[in-house]
């Protein structure tokens, strides 16, 4: 008999998705990652379209995860500490809307831990975090090249 592991899924937006990819790749628990596009309008963007300002698309790492060996609220504290959720349009030096905050929920419980996080978070920051909350829509996986590239090439 097959023993069958019980998923979940967690979309964050940090700015550009090659970090935090790579970041959530290696932590334990976590069972797949892979990178692509969000909250747009437009069917199957492509890294030009976003680029190119105006499609609503932000960048997301897609996070497939084992629940008994790492809890949503572990996964948001790390969200958290690899990016600045203080900035908007912008992560560094990489600057348009597609950089944006984002954390993007599949049920109610991820949008009340994900609230939650944010309010605990702000206490501890001196300016406001402009992270937005939103139910996950249609995840666009982005081009082949974009998938695990600081695995491949460094950063």
């Amino acid at each position: 008999m097959e023993n069958k592991i019980k998923t979940e899924t967690a979309i964050f937006a940090a700015g550009c998705f090659w970090k935090p990819e790579d970041i959530f790749s290696k932590t334990p628990g976590v069972l797949k990652t892979q990178v692509g596009y969000i909250g747009g309008k437009m069917k199957n963007p492509t890294y030009q379209n976003v680029c190119s300002l105006n499609t609503g698309y932000v960048e997301a790492t897609h996070v497939i995860f084992d629940p008994k060996k790492i809890s949503y609220k572990k996964l948001l504290d790390i969200f958290w500490n690899i990016h600045n959720p203080t900035t908007k349009d912008r992560q560094g030096l990489d600057i348009g809307s597609q950089y944006n905050s984002m954390i993007f929920y599949h049920n109610e419980k991820q949008k009340k831990l994900a609230e939650k996080s944010k309010k605990e978070r702000q206490k501890n920051m001196e300016r406001k975090i402009v992270t937005q909350i939103k139910k996950a829509p249609k995840f666009w996986k982005a081009e082949e090249y974009h998938q695990k590239y600081v695995q491949k090439h460094g950063f």
